[in-house]
């Protein structure tokens, strides 16, 4: 995608490196901006921020680089990209932004394709509501979070309903209840919608709700012990019981989360630890004086980048599409803390700190996170080392010249050729590819029912001719990346369809593999097909036999999951839907006329036109969608 300002060179000698390079000076300003540097093939090397633009490039150009990667980088630059900003803080929201979407080699990554929940108190109905919500904060209420996972707001969700009492259902489901339900019953809610509590007894308990969430906890605990004293001296031991138990949940809650600080309400800690050229930084959320969970992360960086920088990078990158808190606490001291943090104010609206600690409760709390990080670190490298274990066992079972780095395995579903979807999950080195994952819709016109050969063709057909297509004419986003391995489920057959798929596209390269279950579809017995080789099976005990069960498996889950989506739409479709001319009133009309949908299909002429609403000629248009023969 262009964006506004860039300018590029293109044409001229094809040189690469510092040459290359040296051919931007002459039209550079001396002034702040962001670049992206990119390869022969035109993949994204890099992209990086400066103060000035005209200074940063004579670096690259006459060499003054001090470490192998950026030697490397600046080696095979083909092109450079530029955009100017207005300010240097501008040009690091930017770099932060264009790395975390195009995840360039030399650039500190990583993944990040889930939204952080929240605890939201709807303020748009008489009786508020308290439910988790995850996305953009449109609805009308009081946002609590980030929770570092929906797990965790499940938990303290169930414990605010024991504390606090506040509905959870819909609008509704509130509308339409005649009698208290089952949370109720388990002393979860207080009926508000069978008027078994005041507008005033409920919002007195929203208002404690709401300053229990702000970090007023102790007082409003100290409150309700004073009701439960003064119940309890009144001889009301029903009523002092039912406070007890909601005092009860509080110290569930604040006891559940571990470490509640007490020198600061509201922060967002980083701890990073790397061992064996990798990294992980484990993200502490602290909201109102308490630990709402923590999540870690693996960033892929070079070997040689030191971990401040590191850490520095994933700050910037994480705060690109949500709001920074106040305090950010860091392990490392970041060499661009200054510019970092007037960015990230300058983004949220409001002035944010980052800072080191060195001592006191901060210091303890930072320590402790780092232990988690050098744990979790500790857990991912020997499972990585299991993983590289695996994929070359992989290589060796089908001949790979070294481990594949892109797995892809496909799969077909439908119910007698009927909401027909393929599918293609990935795996590699990191395991699990999730973001990469694809569906897709069956669209040939003249299928036969349940003809597998024929869906395989068409996903095999759309995949590989993208891949094609992007590798004739390669830009800084393409997605269809090309895989070492493809194993494709089924026998003989499906392998002949994905060879003779292959040899039309001219795609070479890429190893194929057919992988069918064996007598009565025994997990264990599976055989496997490659081009030129005769059938044959694996120990059932191989470690490699299991790892590619798993990737079958995962394919399997993934494409049906999809086709019972697709299923469970069509069976709300209604085919008086795509009628021109029927909209919603007339669509009532008909359907109150007729009872349903197939009663309509069945009806004649006559009597579709005597239908309110529907002239002899809409009449005819609906007799003739349901009879096109007739």
């Amino acid at each position: 995608m262009e964006l506004p300002g860039e300018q590029g060179l293109t044409g001229g000698q094809p040189l690469k490196g510092a040459q290359r390079i040296t051919a931007y000076l002459k039209t550079l300003p001396d002034a702040p901006g962001v670049y992206r540097m990119l390869n022969a093939a035109g993949d994204v090397l890099y992209v990086g921020k400066a103060r000035s633009l005209k200074k940063r490039v004579t670096a690259y150009a006459t060499g003054r680089v001090h470490s192998e990667r950026l030697t490397r980088m600046v080696a095979e630059t083909a092109e450079m990209v530029f955009v100017t900003t207005a300010s240097e803080t501008e040009a690091l929201l930017l770099e932060s932004n264009l790395i975390k979407r195009l995840k360039p080699r030399y650039n500190v990554s990583y993944r990040d394709d889930k939204s952080f929940p929240n605890i939201l108190l709807r303020e748009d109905h008489p009786f508020p509501q308290l439910l988790k919500h995850r996305g953009a904060r449109t609805t009308k209420g009081v946002y609590f979070g980030p929770f570092a996972s929906a797990g965790a707001v499940n938990r303290t969700l169930n414990t605010l309903q024991r504390a606090f009492l506040l509905r959870s259902c819909s609008d509704s489901v509130f509308d339409s209840r005649t009698r208290p339900c089952l949370l109720f019953q388990i002393k979860r809610c207080s009926a508000p919608c069978v008027d078994r509590i005041d507008p005033a007894g409920y919002h007195a308990l929203v208002k404690e709700a709401e300053g229990f969430l702000k970090g007023k906890s102790q007082a409003v605990q100290d409150a309700l012990k004073t009701e439960m004293t003064a119940a309890s001296d009144a001889l009301d031991f029903e009523t002092a019981a039912r406070l007890r138990d909601r005092l009860k949940a509080m110290s569930h809650i604040q006891s559940s989360q571990g470490v509640n600080p007490s020198s600061f309400e509201e922060a967002d800690l980083f701890a990073a630890h790397s061992e064996g050229g990798q990294t992980c930084i484990q993200v502490f959320f602290f909201r109102a004086g308490q630990n709402w969970g923590n999540r870690p992360y693996f960033p892929r960086h070079d070997r040689d980048l030191p971990l401040a920088e590191v850490l520095e990078s994933f700050v910037g990158q994480f705060y690109d599409d949500r709001p920074a808190p106040r305090l950010i606490l860091t392990s490392e001291a970041l060499p661009g803390r200054a510019l970092l943090a007037a960015a990230l104010s300058s983004r949220a609206g409001l002035k944010v700190e980052i800072a080191q600690p060195l001592r006191g409760e901060k210091r303890e709390i930072m320590d402790r996170a780092l232990a988690n990080a050098r744990e979790q670190l500790g857990r991912r490298l020997a499972e990585n080392s299991a993983q590289t274990q695996l994929l070359e066992g992989v290589a060796d079972v089908f001949g790979l010249d070294q481990p594949p780095r892109r797995i892809e395995v496909y799969d077909n579903s439908h119910i007698q050729g009927a909401h027909a979807l393929g599918a293609f999950i990935v795996a590699g080195p990191d395991g699990f590819e999730k973001a990469q994952y694809r569906k897709f819709n069956i669209k040939t016109a003249d299928l036969a029912p349940g003809d597998d050969y024929a869906m395989m063709r068409e996903v095999l057909t759309r995949r590989f001719a993208r891949m094609v297509k992007e590798e004739a004419a390669p830009g800084p986003d393409s997605r269809w990346k090309r895989p070492e391995l493809v194993l494709i489920d089924g026998g003989p057959g499906q392998l002949s369809v994905a060879c003779q798929v292959f040899a039309d596209l001219g795609v070479e390269d890429v190893t194929l593999v057919g992988i069918s279950k064996g007598p009565d579809r025994d997990a264990g017995r599976e055989h496997f097909y490659m081009p030129g080789r005769e059938p044959f099976r694996l120990d059932p005990k191989s470690p490699v036999l299991y790892y590619l069960q798993r990737l079958r498996d995962e394919a399997h889950r993934f494409v049906i999951g999809g086709h019972r989506k697709k299923r469970s739409a069509a069976i709300g479709a209604n085919p008086l839907d795509e009628i021109a001319g029927v909209g919603a009133n007339r669509k009532r009309a008909l359907l109150q006329h007729f009872g349903s949908a197939r009663a309509v299909a069945g009806a004649s002429l006559a009597d579709l036109a005597a239908v309110d609403g529907v002239s002899e000629t809409l009449a005819r248009k609906i007799f003739d969608f349901f009879h096109p023969g007739g």
